[in-house]
């Protein structure tokens, strides 16, 4: 199989997890740009070599041929609403309405996700049994989906 089918196979398993789905609908970023920044800060670990724009430009998961600068372009645009959504954070800090009380279930949820994760890698590792890490991994996914439900839901405006 070629590199082109392996980058855009994982990036299809990747987009497709249904943590990441749930993520990628909160976040500033649009399927593409999510897309896009994956292919930059991740291909060419898959690659083991540096790759020139024109050559990650070509692993989009599009039939329609990407320009380099088309490439560039969404890709300044998702580093973009990756700093802005670091901004808002920030800026919400600064004004007293994220608390540390309040970030807690943020910090509850990031702790979980490391916990999925770390999990995952296990079972490709093939530490303990296929059907306990499977066990595991589908009670992290479960926990994670019901907590990133709770999180998504607007604040009220008694809240803010």
């Amino acid at each position: 199989m070629s590199f082109k089918k392996d980058v855009q196979n994982w990036l299809k398993r990747s987009l497709e997890d249904p943590i990441a789905k749930t993520l990628a609908i909160g976040s500033h970023m649009t399927s593409t740009q999510l897309e896009t920044l994956l292919i930059d800060v991740l291909a060419e670990n898959l690659a083991s070599k540096p790759l020139k724009y024109d050559e990650k430009a070509a692993l989009r998961r599009t039939k329609a041929q990407i320009s380099r600068g088309s490439f560039n372009r969404t890709l300044r645009q998702a580093k973009l609403n990756v700093i802005r959504s670091i901004y808002t954070i920030l800026l919400l800090g600064y004004f007293g309405i994220l608390e540390d009380t309040s970030l807690v279930p943020y910090v509850d949820v990031a702790n979980k996700l490391k916990a999925y994760t770390t999990a995952y890698r296990d079972l490709a590792d093939n530490h303990g049994t296929v059907a306990e890490q499977i066990q595991v991994i589908s009670m992290l996914r479960q926990e994670l989906e019901a907590m990133l439900e709770r999180l998504s839901k607007p604040w009220s405006s008694s809240k803010v």
